[in-house]
């Protein structure tokens, strides 16, 4: 038998790059029967577009001529009419003229989802040793994609309004006098509903915060303003975006999807990019696929010209209402009066997720004994040291969790809430 060969020499890249926590929750709530995951972000099953979708789909198809060009290649850049309705469609959402934001359908670009977008401006700006910072705590799969490009991840305080500015100009003064300010290449945001936290970056914030930005000096700095969950609000209607305060489409990208408010299986994002960035992202996803799936790209030109996504985009925010006052109310009844102000919780306006706090001594780690007593109890959570981090001179803190109403019913969001408060009860005693 010949000897087994030596192990293949992986890049630099691909040593850098380790499993998304995310894979084993996903992993866990499909194979544990009985299990309820409030981890995964995943949207409601039950609401997704099967009808319109078989409706608009057969209509792409009866057309002969239309279907071949729908079921040909498409652009790099993204099929044309879609992008021209995306960019009225942000316009409608900012109540800001594209010309005031110096934009056309020449900066809007469409991916296979925003998560593609993020990688590939990660890809075009970031060298290993370069900074990137983020808010604390943060997307923790986004973080994940910026250290496995090298990228150095410096983290600024956010609290019930989002990111501090007071906080992003000390970081910024900060690595300017280490002399590292010109590493610094991308500011990133998930400003609407964020993940982890449902925190909503405020109205007031979001043109101060640019300002801060494109003040620092030493070269400009892009600001990555992740708005996936912008449209699923259940309260009032989210401040216009950071983008809409740039009059010269000079540093922001804005950078929304089709997954959260239609179909996450169409796999369909867009961003609006600097006049700077749309050639080298075009040529780096030319590297990647020559241009998303051309056919998904009719079919939502269909949706957003029809109707069929508007009104489904109402039907989920009826929906995920529902869900988020559900488990708001569940957390009253079952938290509501333990340790006090201790144990407190995010009451998002929008989105898919609700921050758990808990006291201080209380670990919630997935090496910890709560992560342990909530699965055995049959309910599982995101441990929210996976949020914060990797920048290297703070931290992770262990006190919370990321609790996820989307794919949850609401029978069972109220169930998964008492099986964890227990848990939460029972570990306490135990430490006490």
């Amino acid at each position: 038998m010949a000897a087994r060969s030596p192990g293949f020499r992986l890049s630099a890249q691909a040593r850098r790059t380790t499993a998304p926590p995310i894979n084993f929750l996903m992993r866990a709530a499909l194979e544990r029967e009985g299990l309820i995951s409030l981890a995964a972000g995943f949207v409601d099953d039950e609401t997704l577009p099967v009808a319109e979708m078989a409706e608009i789909a057969a209509g792409v198809l009866s057309d002969e001529a239309a279907g071949r060009k729908a079921l040909q290649y498409g652009t790099t850049i993204g099929l044309g009419e879609l992008r021209e309705a995306l960019l009225a469609h942000v316009e409608a959402l900012d109540g800001v003229s594209a010309s005031e934001m110096s934009v056309t359908p020449e900066h809007v670009v469409v991916a296979s989802g925003s998560q593609q977008l993020l990688y590939l401006l990660g890809e075009v700006l970031i060298d290993p040793g370069d900074i990137v910072i983020t808010p604390w705590p943060s997307y923790f799969v986004y973080t994940g994609a910026l250290t496995s490009l090298g990228a150095e991840v410096r983290a600024v305080d956010m609290d019930a309004d989002g990111m501090v500015p007071e906080a992003l100009a000390a970081a910024l003064e900060g690595l300017a006098g280490e002399g590292d300010l010109g590493r610094v290449k991308l500011l990133y945001l998930c400003d609407y509903y964020q993940n982890p936290t449902g925190i909503t970056l405020s109205a007031a914030r979001r043109g101060r915060l640019l300002e801060i930005v494109r003040s620092a000096g030493a070269g400009p700095i892009c600001v990555l303003e992740d708005a996936a969950y912008r449209e699923l609000y259940y309260d009032a209607p989210p401040p216009p975006s950071i983008k809409s305060h740039e009059p010269d489409n000079a540093q922001v990208v804005l950078a929304q999807t089709f997954s959260k408010p239609f179909s996450p299986g169409l796999r369909t994002g867009y961003a609006i990019l600097p006049d700077e960035l749309v050639g080298p992202v075009l040529n780096q996803k030319a590297n990647h696929d020559f241009g998303s799936a051309n056919f998904c790209q009719h079919v939502l030109a269909r949706a957003l010209a029809g109707g069929a996504y508007a009104r489904h985009v109402e039907v989920l925010r009826r929906r995920y209402r529902e869900k988020r006052d559900a488990m708001l109310a569940a957390l009253e009844e079952h938290l509501g009066d333990f340790e006090g102000a201790e144990t407190r919780w995010t009451r998002p306006g929008g989105g898919l997720y609700v921050y758990l706090t808990l006291p201080k001594r209380m670990d919630t780690g997935p090496d910890g004994p709560l992560f342990a007593a909530a699965m055995r109890a049959g309910v599982m959570y995101v441990p929210g040291r996976y949020c914060y981090g990797p920048d290297r001179r703070r931290r992770p803190e262990r006190n919370h969790m990321r609790l996820s109403f989307g794919a949850v019913r609401p029978d069972a969001i109220v169930e998964g809430v008492a099986r964890l408060a227990r848990a939460i009860k029972t570990v306490a005693a135990g430490r006490r």
